[in-house]
């Protein structure tokens, strides 16, 4: 049987998140306690662009100097960002061959305002598990521990500086001819472009 493994909880996460969590569906936990790292997945999202590859970034309210537990994060509507992020993923992915079948079910969450980032990305985490049809239970880790001996850690792992060669396996991308295979997007660009298959593919 695999030992468990705990997750870091990201904005539209990359391909990989699932596939690992896939692999440790039987014991997964979400990280709730450690400090907002920047720069990871967690208020970004790689996607396939018409000019390559798009970060979509969630601002979030600058804490103070007390470091911020990752579920106290709150998102800034300082601009509006999610009307930014949405076009971009309409101008990216309106020709892909899913995109519609998807688009109500992703477009309230560009509309309606949640206060803290880590409630946001779960109930997006919801709708893109129900999509790729994956029935993965998980529960939270509400105190902070550096490292397990029990438990493979991806908090650092998935991160947009390293790459993970175990994702790379090319699909179908929309701007495939123009810019070539961009490897480990946002499950966004698995799911507008595989559709019902993206969960075989994963």
């Amino acid at each position: 049987m695999n030992k468990g493994a705990i997750f870091p909880l990201f904005y539209l996460p990359p391909i990989e998140f699932f596939s690992k969590l896939l692999q440790y569906k039987e014991n997964a936990l979400l990280e709730r306690a450690e400090h907002f790292p920047k720069q990871t997945y967690r208020n970004r999202a790689c996607i396939h662009s018409p000019q390559g590859k798009l970060d979509l970034i969630v601002p979030v309210i600058k804490g103070s100097k007390v470091h911020t537990k990752v579920k106290d994060v709150r998102i800034s509507y300082d601009f509006d960002w999610q009307r930014l992020h949405w076009l971009s993923l309409q101008s990216s992915y309106r020709s892909s061959a899913y995109f519609e079948f998807y688009e109500d079910e992703l477009a309230p969450f560009y509309e309606k305002k949640f206060d803290f980032l880590f409630d946001y990305n779960e109930a997006l985490l919801k709708v893109i598990l129900k999509a790729l049809k994956l029935n993965i239970p998980y529960n939270y880790q509400d105190i902070y521990e550096k490292e397990y001996s029990d438990l493979v850690d991806f908090r650092s792992s998935i991160h947009p500086k390293i790459n993970n060669v175990a994702s790379n396996r090319p699909y179908y991308q929309v701007f495939d001819e123009r810019n070539g295979f961009i490897p480990n997007l946002s499950i966004v660009d698995l799911l507008f472009s595989q559709g019902p298959q993206s969960g075989q593919y994963l």
